[in-house]
């Protein structure tokens, strides 16, 4: 299958370059994404939003001329889940990454600061300590290292969805940060973080216990729980 990986805020391609060799080993064809304005740090993010990160999502999907797997990370999982309701009927499954769909009208996360027109990768405070497990010294050099601003429209602006079609695309929700066990809590309690998630019709729960980067924490085992989610 083509599986199509779109990056969290702040990273690129090369965030996915340790979890690559299990998907092609497993048979797979991976096309890493690195979204507009990501390039670098002095790439031109002017006038990019949240639209210019679906549309280069879609236009990842239209290039294959067979259905795809997307997978997501982070705030990669709602523009990935976007790309699902723009193109219903070419997802054959989406994996999302510690990370979920949004309710149409919402924004990825408005709380980020942001300078200018970028929202820069914050210090490591600003994070939860569950989302820093595993993130080693040496890691969190490597990750700020490679980490480009996040174009601050990007975290602010609404997604709009419009396809119901999209809850039907079979989903795995690959638990890190938060375990799976506190999600589908959240679930049944109606909490409104998880109610788009709650209306898809085919989710599985995978828990895979690290911080909220396992790319970079247990990349390999982030691998095979990708590819146990392709042979559902």
């Amino acid at each position: 299958m083509i599986v199509i990986l779109v990056p969290g805020f702040w990273l690129g391609a090369s965030s996915w370059r340790d979890v690559e060799p299990v998907l092609t080993a497993a048979g797979h064809t991976v096309r890493a994404l690195t979204l507009p304005g990501l390039e670098s740090a002095s790439a031109d993010r002017t006038g990019i939003g949240v639209r210019e990160h679906i549309a280069a999502v879609v236009a990842a999907v239209d290039a294959e001329r067979e259905p795809v797997a997307l997978v997501g990370h982070s705030g990669g999982g709602p523009i990935a889940y976007a790309a699902v309701d723009a193109r219903p009927d070419r997802v054959a499954r989406i994996v999302f990454v510690d990370a979920g769909p949004l309710v149409s009208g919402a924004s990825v996360n408005d709380a980020l600061p942001a300078v200018g027109g970028d929202a820069p990768l914050p210090d490591w405070s600003f994070f939860e300590e569950a989302d820093l497990t595993g993130l080693t010294a040496e890691l969190r050099e490597r990750m700020r290292a490679e980490a480009v601003p996040e174009p601050a429209a990007v975290t602010r602006e609404p997604i709009e969805l419009s396809d119901e079609r999209r809850r039907a695309v079979p989903a795995t929700v690959i638990c890190s940060a938060m375990p799976a066990a506190q999600v589908r809590d959240l679930i049944a309690a109606g909490h409104p973080y998880v109610r788009e998630l709650a209306a898809m019709r085919d989710v599985d729960l995978v828990d895979l216990p690290t911080g909220h980067w396992p790319q970079f924490t247990r990349p390999a085992d982030l691998g095979a729980a990708i590819v146990a989610a392709l042979r559902s």
